[in-house]
């Protein structure tokens, strides 16, 4: 009789295979439509932080231009006193020169093509020029035009 028992309390104790794989299925299911969803918005999140730092970065070049009368010649001299200029009033970024959130650095050229003082600019994802969605090019002309309609 306590050999019942103790038969029937272990088979009470635990899953079978068939709700185990039951579990299993229904986690991937959940996986499978969630993931994407989380990951779209992690790829938004690091073309927002991008625009951010572009943006952070172009305020800080127009007020090195209002101390010295020139825009940088590359984006050290925001963090970095030039040997030639005595105005030189930074740093003008309050932490080091930040990487794009693919831990590349900004790309600055200034003067900046047609006709812009600068550019900075992150080229995505993909770290090549051009592309689409979240390997499409970040830049700080394209935030001036949608300022501007």
């Amino acid at each position: 009789m306590q050999m019942k028992k103790e038969k029937k309390m272990l088979r009470q104790r635990g899953f079978t295979l068939v709700e185990i794989m039951i579990v299993v299925v229904i986690l991937g299911l959940l996986v499978g439509l969630v993931g994407p969803k989380i990951f779209k918005q992690f790829e938004k999140a690091e073309r927002g932080t991008a625009k951010a730092q572009i943006e952070m970065l172009g305020t800080a070049c127009d007020t090195f231009r209002l101390d010295m009368r020139r825009y940088p010649k590359d984006l050290t001299e925001l963090i970095q006193k030039p040997s030639d200029d005595k105005n030189w009033e930074g740093p003008y970024l309050k932490k080091e020169l930040p990487k794009d959130p693919w831990d590349r650095p900004y790309i600055y050229k200034c003067p900046g093509d047609e006709g812009r003082d600068y550019d900075i600019m992150s080229y995505g994802a993909d770290g090549q020029p051009g592309g689409d969605g979240e390997n499409a090019d970040i830049n700080n002309w394209e935030s001036l035009k949608k300022g501007k309609d």
